[in-house]
């Protein structure tokens, strides 16, 4: 019972949180900084691998804001070599194409005009249910207008469908699995 007469974890000293107002403004202009110079790709939804500098950034910046131990230079430092490391797989997946896929997720097809494809749907864990919640998100009303559903790199699912008797340029599904 001790905790209702010590309020002392509803407030902290001035000095605790003039730290982290000036903490937490200079760690979100490094964040602009860093961001600008590398390119709006620093936060895309892309690959496992940006999700993954996208959480690892996250926590860079709450722990310098919060944290009286780590200093913003040592945030900052940390931002840096992210983002860093962000840049450096962006050039290597450019140049190598066994790089690009080891890291990078590839598109796979769902469904091939109406078809479902069903081995596909399960590698990939989609249930009907979710491609079917895609079809009506995309105002699908007859399964013969879908040209084609893919499971993109970042994890959405893209469909393509008309209301015609359009085809489908091959070259729109140029890098997409078919398996």
């Amino acid at each position: 019972m001790k905790f209702l007469y010590d309020l002392s974890w509803l407030y902290s000293d001035l000095n605790a949180l003039t730290t982290t107002v000036i903490s937490t403004v200079l760690i979100y202009l490094s964040v602009i900084a860093i961001t600008r110079l590398n390119g709006l790709r620093t936060f895309a939804k892309m690959s496992s691998f940006d999700f993954a500098i996208t959480i690892a950034i996250g926590s860079i910046i709450a722990t310098t804001m919060l944290s009286d131990s780590l200093s913003v230079a040592t945030g900052v430092t940390g931002l840096i070599v992210l983002i860093g490391m962000q840049a450096l797989v962006a050039f290597l997946r450019k140049q190598s194409n066994a790089f690009d896929n080891a890291i990078s997720n590839t598109p796979l097809l769902l469904m091939d005009g109406p078809r479902i494809l069903h081995a596909n749907m399960k590698a990939s864990r989609i249930t009907e249910g979710d491609l079917y919640a895609k079809l009506r998100e995309a105002n699908v009303t007859q399964m013969d207008q879908v040209l084609a559903v893919v499971l993109e790199t970042t994890g959405d699912i893209s469909v393509l469908h008309t209301d015609s008797d359009n085809q489908l340029s091959p070259e729109v599904l140029k890098f997409v699995r078919r398996e």
